[in-house]
């Protein structure tokens, strides 16, 4: 199953229905039929071509939210190109690496982005691209595609903190898609409320391909903001959106007169990329009269287990398996577990991605007989609502955004006077967990104040460590591993 015939049934049986409004300005939107989006992207896959571009090239995009994301999506599907989505809050490090290791043809950004790319990379600035397609043939080109024609590389991080492109192929995107589409009753009537961005999976492979699969109206904005929450669900009101939890959080700052006619239109809102406080979904509850639907996906695997639509969304649970998707508990010996038991959550089915790119040791490490590894510590209920209870790795996830400490360890460690450092997880009422630094350091020569200049030139703001607690030594095994457990309170 690939992609470009899911499209067709809005790009082309669909050509004449809104399809798309984005805000252009104050009290100013540009809206779009999705006739309108099959030209751009035709009119840019003619360009892409004519700049050498060939299915199986990579092609990165280092964008805030806009139009320019869903054309490139579009056209690379169209061309077989493989999409490499690039975080935009991420800096010099982390982009580094990333396109050294997708080595793809070109990054699309942005003007006041452009900067932050390493210089030995092309870029092709978007708005410059966007004019010179405006001035190619509208008529569709593509390439043949099927279910494992590689799509795009999303970059997670791995328990080492040494980031790795997932291979997602069109029938992972797919088949994801018709899943939630079909799980979710989304239809043509609908109209999404899209303030995730669509680097990350949450905003690209469930709120972007539902939207084309469907056929339902979209509003597209460049990111979440409170301050415009309310405003946005007044003027569109939406049936449909989807968020982290520090989303959640944030909407319960509204007055119950604004909440509850919000709540009263909106007929599905989906939680997903953190853990949702049981806390919270009791108070939107009461608030907006709306019962959150949470679920659980991974870069790796998109979307596993749901909250189901029709059912029991059961506060403090992620649901039970999604269609075609198998999950199993396992020890550490990896035997399967009974029910009420906890391990690790290992899941099964044609949303697993292809593997890792150019990591067959990683890829063999995640996989076994055909069953990914996910990490994460879960039991299930013997009728099938599974908990995670917390992940075999340090991961931290801030606001919807996955943080592996050792990267952020290891530039800490590079600064002068610091003799020891390890990165844990805290709890935060808005966005979740927070990065905290334990150091060890020589107390005449360690500058925190440039130690945090260092590292906001090099890393994403969620990344950076909330604060610096000062310690003789760190509490490690015989083996010298950091025992996080005994560090002391911050």
């Amino acid at each position: 199953m690939s992609l470009l015939p899911l499209f067709d049934n809005s790009l082309l049986q669909r050509s004449a229905q809104p399809a798309l409004e984005i805000e252009t300005a104050p009290g100013a939107l540009a809206c779009y039929t999705f006739g309108d989006l099959e030209v751009r992207s035709n009119r840019l896959a003619h360009l892409l071509r004519a700049r050498g571009l060939q299915a199986g090239d990579r092609l990165a995009f280092f964008l805030q939210n806009r139009i320019e994301v869903i054309d490139l999506w579009l056209a690379g599907t169209k061309l077989g190109l493989i999409i490499v989505p690039i975080n935009v809050l991420y800096r010099e490090r982390e982009l580094t690496h990333i396109v050294r290791d997708a080595a793809p043809t070109a990054v699309v950004t942005s003007r006041e982005l452009a900067g932050l790319i390493p210089s030995d990379v092309a870029i092709w600035e978007v708005d410059g691209l966007t004019a010179e397609a405006a001035a190619q043939p509208g008529a569709r080109i593509s390439v043949p595609a099927d279910a494992d024609t590689p799509m795009s590389l999303i970059y997670t991080s791995g328990t080492t903190g040494a980031s790795k492109g997932a291979v997602l192929t069109q029938g992972n995107f797919a088949t994801n898609g018709l899943t939630l589409v079909t799980a979710w009753a989304i239809t043509s009537a609908d109209r999404y409320l899209a303030t995730l961005p669509l680097f990350h999976v949450h905003g690209l492979a469930n709120g972007l391909h539902c939207w084309l699969f469907s056929g339902c109206h979209l509003r597209l904005t460049e990111r979440f903001e409170h301050a415009k929450a309310a405003q946005w669900f007044d003027e569109y009101r939406p049936s449909l959106f989807f968020g982290v939890p520090a989303m959640f959080i944030r909407l319960l700052e509204l007055p119950p007169e604004v909440a509850r006619p919000i709540g009263s239109r909106l007929r599905l809102a989906v939680s997903g990329s953190a853990p949702l406080p049981a806390e919270v979904h009791e108070k939107f509850r009461q608030l907006y009269g709306s019962v959150i639907l949470e679920r659980y996906g991974m870069t790796e695997t998109l979307m596993n287990i749901g909250n189901p639509y029709a059912g029991e969304r059961r506060p403090g649970t992620v649901g039970l398996p999604l269609a075609h998707v198998a999950v199993r508990i396992c020890d550490e010996a990896n035997a399967v577990v009974p029910d009420g038991t906890t391990g690790e959550v290992w899941v099964k089915g044609p949303n697993v991605c292809a593997g890792y790119w150019r990591r067959p040791d990683a890829t063999a490490t995640a996989w076994s007989d055909g069953w990914f590894r996910t990490g994460d510590i879960g039991v299930r209920a013997a009728d099938g609502y599974v908990t995670l209870q917390g992940r075999r790795s340090d991961l931290i996830i801030s606001g919807g955004f996955n943080i592996y400490p050792r990267e952020i360890e290891e530039l800490i460690l590079e600064q002068p006077g610091v003799r020891e450092a390890t990165v844990v997880g805290v709890p935060d009422v808005v966005r979740g967990e927070v990065p905290v630094a334990y150091v060890v350091v020589d107390g005449a020569v360690f500058d925190e104040a440039a130690t945090v200049a260092v590292l906001r030139s090099q890393f994403a703001s969620f990344k950076q460590p909330k604060k610096f607690v000062r310690v003789d030594a760190l509490p490690r095994t015989a083996l010298g591993k950091v025992q996080k457990r005994l560090l002391p309170a911050p």
